[in-house]
């Protein structure tokens, strides 16, 4: 099954950095501030929300690959936004467009592709 979805479409995502997001508490780094893992994660959140509401029941999307670059520190407290949009569909595989942003400045940006997935077919293959 492939969901036709609107090429150029966006969504913005915010929320405030935690204790839970640094660099120390993912082992990534030894300072508290955002860490890379955590703002990947929520620009991967962000692009799924994005198509979630065009897909069918029982469908989901499984994220494949991410390419970005984490430009700038961001203390805990403060708020980021992630906006997301997606750039192509190719069949079941979606490109998106991501940025992450502390007001003004950009914090992250890059690349994140997912797939389309029949989440039942694709949990069966695990057992």
């Amino acid at each position: 099954m492939t969901t036709n979805i609107p090429e150029g479409i966006t969504h913005t995502g915010t929320t405030r950095v935690k204790v839970n997001d640094t660099a120390r508490v993912h082992g990534s780094g030894l300072l508290d501030v955002y860490s890379t893992p955590a703002m990947v994660a929520f620009m991967e959140k962000t692009s799924m929300d994005l198509v979630s509401d065009y897909l069918e029941e029982g469908y989901g999307s499984v994220g494949i690959s991410i390419n970005i670059k984490h430009t700038k520190a961001v203390s805990t407290g403060e708020e980021v936004s992630c906006k997301s949009k997606l750039v192509e569909q190719d069949g079941n595989k979606l490109l998106f467009r991501i940025e992450v942003f502390h007001g003004d400045d950009i914090t992250g940006s890059g690349t994140h592709e997912r797939y389309i997935i029949n989440e039942e077919r694709f949990l069966s293959k695990l057992k």
